[in-house]
């Protein structure tokens, strides 16, 4: 039908949302503490972008690459203390600071729509926090939170440089890769011994999961309106858990599911009314 985005662009949407959702478990596999992922996954992603990707590091900014890198490092350690449906959903409260920010930082309006979305978002998040948990959980859920406040600031920050002129954020998110393994390098002694599968995961991680994910949805978006783009891209958190749950037997939580149900409708209410 007229007016409808090509398939092949809606499936490469659908691609690397699914390769995104893919981490949690990659993470949860991976045969070392948290930080010492972060920093792996970081050096290949970093080294994947600048030979494949090709990037002019000439445009990227600081202050984008930043926040990116503390989005990434913080979800990385999240799902190693905390149960993977908890890092992602927790994360996807970022909409909500977005909203809060945005007639701050870029001047946009914020609308009664906008008010109710963001209660919705925290409104679920508090309960993520009334599971029993125990001191691992607590404080990875506390440090989900905060990449859910990163990941605001990088999408903020985006649409920033996207209103100054320069639309490709490849550039900033290979420069926040870079920052990511710069900034966990103290970690980096758990990867000098890494086993044949550790390896193989860092490599998904770092090739797959963040980089040929992101080729993919850049020339997908392309095509795809942006609104549509977002619901398809709910995919990540919707089958995150879902393959954790059916690689290791993780389970979340009942008011960490329903939490989650919250902050992803909240998402998706906020996406149909743009």
């Amino acid at each position: 039908m007229d007016g409808q985005p090509p398939r092949r662009a809606v499936l490469l949407v659908a691609g690397a949302a699914l390769l995104w959702s893919s981490g949690g478990l990659f993470i949860k596999l991976a045969p070392m503490p948290g930080l010492a992922v972060a920093c792996g996954r970081a050096i290949v992603a970093t080294l994947f972008y600048l030979a494949v990707l090709r990037p002019d590091l000439r445009k990227a900014r600081f202050s984008t690459a930043l926040a990116y890198a503390g989005c990434v490092v913080t979800f990385v350690t999240a799902t190693k203390l905390t149960t993977a449906a908890n890092a992602i959903f927790l994360q996807y409260t970022g909409p909500a600071y977005v909203l809060l920010l945005s007639p701050f930082l870029l001047d946009e309006p914020f609308r009664p729509i906008d008010a109710i979305c963001v209660a919705l978002s925290l409104a679920g998040m508090s309960l993520f926090f009334i599971d029993k948990l125990e001191a691992g959980q607590l404080a990875g859920n506390l440090i989900a939170t905060l990449s859910g406040v990163f990941f605001a600031l990088t999408v903020l920050l985006i649409r920033r440089d996207a209103k100054s002129g320069s639309g490709d954020a490849m550039p900033s998110t290979t420069l926040g890769n870079a920052l990511a393994a710069l900034g966990t390098a103290p970690f980096a002694g758990d990867l000098l011994h890494v086993s044949t599968i550790g390896v193989l995961v860092l490599l998904y991680l770092g090739v797959m999961q963040l980089g040929v994910s992101y080729w993919m949805f850049a020339r997908g978006v392309r095509q795809v309106p942006a609104a549509e783009a977002s619901l398809i891209s709910m995919l990540e958190p919707v089958c995150n858990p879902l393959w954790v749950l059916l690689g290791t037997g993780e389970r979340p939580g009942p008011w960490s599911v329903a939490g989650g149900a919250i902050v992803l409708g909240a998402v998706a209410l906020r996406t149909l009314k743009t």
